[in-house]
């Protein structure tokens, strides 16, 4: 991913940060990208498919009453938000680096705002979704990014270039 400059960051991660200061320090890291042995490889895409089979979507309006609303999940409930969050802790409770661990905003392909987590790797950065079930290089998505986290710091936003061409399927007149 082409990474610009500092943007903001999303209102509800700034919301969910508020709410649980304990996962977004305010402190700087060492930005590192994981070593995508074959254990890791398996351990990121039984993450992956655990928590995709733990969540079951639901839209922030019907859980939360509002429609934007960033949380872990809430009795095996949430949307993209809920499920990226989850991902993220479980991966740092086994052992990944933080900084690896971007969640990161794209457009989906009804154009719509989705979260997705970036796994920096020495295969590239890689991600886990909950409307996709393989874990996908980002370039072999169908999303359009946005921004992502920064690798140096957990509260802190980067701008993504996203310049892939889409192709559109014919019209006819």
């Amino acid at each position: 991913m082409d990474m610009h400059k500092s943007v903001k960051a999303p209102i509800g991660h700034v919301q969910f940060c508020r709410d649980n200061g304990w996962a977004c320090p305010n402190e700087r890291y060492e930005p590192v990208v994981v070593r995508l042995d074959e254990a890791r490889w398996n351990e990121l895409i039984a993450i992956n498919a655990d928590v995709n089979r733990r969540i079951h979507p639901m839209t922030d309006t019907d859980l939360f009453g509002k429609e934007e609303h960033w949380s872990y999940p809430v009795n095996g409930y949430g949307d993209c938000e809920e499920y990226v969050l989850e991902k993220q802790r479980v991966l740092i409770k086994a052992g990944w680096p933080k900084s690896a661990l971007l969640i990161t905003v794209a457009k989906d392909t009804q154009n719509s705002g989705h979260a997705v987590l970036t796994v920096r790797t020495d295969h590239g950065d890689m991600i886990l979704d909950n409307q996709i079930e393989a874990v996908l290089p980002w370039y072999s998505t169908p999303y359009r990014y946005i921004k992502r986290q920064s690798a140096s710091s957990p509260v802190k936003w980067t701008g993504i270039s996203d310049t892939r061409v889409t192709t559109v399927s014919s019209v006819s007149n």
